[in-house]
């Protein structure tokens, strides 16, 4: 069981990740990859939380949030899975299918942001009627994140402060082919991931690149680092001549 100060801090790093503010948000701390690396050195273990968060980050690979509709929240899935893994001493997999079903969970926090967050443009709308111009900068950012934090940092907090325990014993009462079943569905959830984002590449002069990149990944036997500069070095070429492709001409 972690410490309450722990659990704070991941409570902490939830808040960051989710509350819009800048340089970090869904580019960054958002992603389960990252916030289960940030757990895992609050927890002592940051191999284990960058290992279990990227195998988290392959489910939301596809993961898009369009017209502030949020599917799931992939923050809250890469902390306390990550959380549950370290303490309750889990695999990536079994981590991974008690990730997904937290994330669905965590999109009760957007919407109830989302629901409550009219209040204070109203009290904007208030100061400004007052000609009190120097507090709508209160309704605008203080107001909001101080919700937000409420809202964020207590549930998260004391769902991984309570919730290692009963993790505990809930794999202890699943241990044997339910808990097999489980680490099976974990498995799987990566491929759900990747499907998704090849709906988005796998299109049009895309498709070509897709299967030259997988055969080069094969038969090169190249690490991640090379692979990816040539795939650079590719995209910049191709983007190069399409002006050409199209009768334009290449710019000087």
């Amino acid at each position: 069981m972690m410490s309450a100060f722990d659990a704070f801090l991941c409570g902490l790093v939830y808040f960051f990740a989710i509350g819009n503010l800048p340089f970090v948000g869904l580019w960054s701390l958002q992603r389960p990859l990252v916030c289960g690396f940030i757990v895992g050195i609050i927890l002592g273990d940051p191999l284990k939380g960058a290992m279990i968060g990227a195998t988290i980050n392959l489910v939301y690979l596809g993961f898009i949030s369009a017209g502030g509709s949020m599917p799931a929240d992939m923050a809250l899935a890469g902390i306390l899975g990550t959380a549950f893994a370290i303490t309750g001493n889990l695999d990536a997999t079994t981590a991974l299918s008690l990730a997904v079903p937290i994330g669905l969970l965590g999109t009760i926090v957007w919407y109830g942001r989302m629901t409550l967050d009219p209040i204070f443009v109203h009290a904007a709308d208030r100061y400004i009627e007052r000609e009190e111009y120097h507090k709508i900068w209160r309704a605008n950012v203080l107001f909001p994140q101080l919700m937000c934090f409420v809202m964020t940092v207590i549930p998260c907090g004391l769902a991984a402060y309570y919730g290692s325990a009963y993790i505990l014993n809930f794999i202890n009462l699943l241990s044997g082919n339910i808990l097999t079943i489980f680490k099976v569905i974990g498995q799987m959830m990566p491929a759900l991931g990747i499907g998704i984002t090849l709906q988005y590449i796998f299109k049009g002069d895309a498709r070509v690149f897709f299967f030259f990149g997988f055969v080069l990944a094969v038969y090169s036997k190249l690490s991640l680092l090379p692979l990816g500069v040539i795939a650079a070095i590719i995209a910049i070429i191709y983007v190069q001549l399409q002006p050409a492709t199209k009768g334009g001409t290449l710019s000087e």
